[in-house]
């Protein structure tokens, strides 16, 4: 799977979180192709490394609905 930026939806809650805890486009596109994936109620959470996605698919694209760090 090779993702690119034009395969996010991310949502201004999730832009706001990326700002809060230094988490780049690239570092989801990681956590979304490496990351451990898990089952949650309404979507997926994508957990690698030090931080986590919670993300939908809705056709080909993949709504970013927050992301943040680990512990």
């Amino acid at each position: 799977m090779m993702l690119t930026e034009n395969d996010l939806i991310i949502t201004k809650h999730a832009q706001e979180k990326m700002h809060i805890e230094g988490i780049s486009v690239s570092q989801i596109i990681e956590a979304l192709e490496r990351g451990s994936k898990y089952r949650q109620t309404d979507g997926l959470l994508a957990v690698h490394s030090y931080y986590s996605v919670a993300y939908k698919i809705i056709g080909a694209k993949y709504l970013i609905k927050t992301v943040f760090t680990n512990g």
